[in-house]
């Protein structure tokens, strides 16, 4: 292990930020459901068919 700061890869800011965008999108996806009464594979076929 190096002591270098490490820019790519497996980094604990990668890993906390990439945590906090998987919980933001869950939590929208959650919402979105709750306001439109449709999930997330519902609410794409209703997008693409047009």
């Amino acid at each position: 292990m190096s002591t270098q700061n490490q820019t790519f890869g497996f980094t604990s800011f990668a890993e906390t930020l990439g945590g906090r965008l998987a919980m933001v999108g869950f939590s929208l996806a959650v919402i979105t459901e709750v306001l439109t009464g449709q999930g997330i594979v519902g609410q794409i076929a209703a997008l693409l068919s047009f």
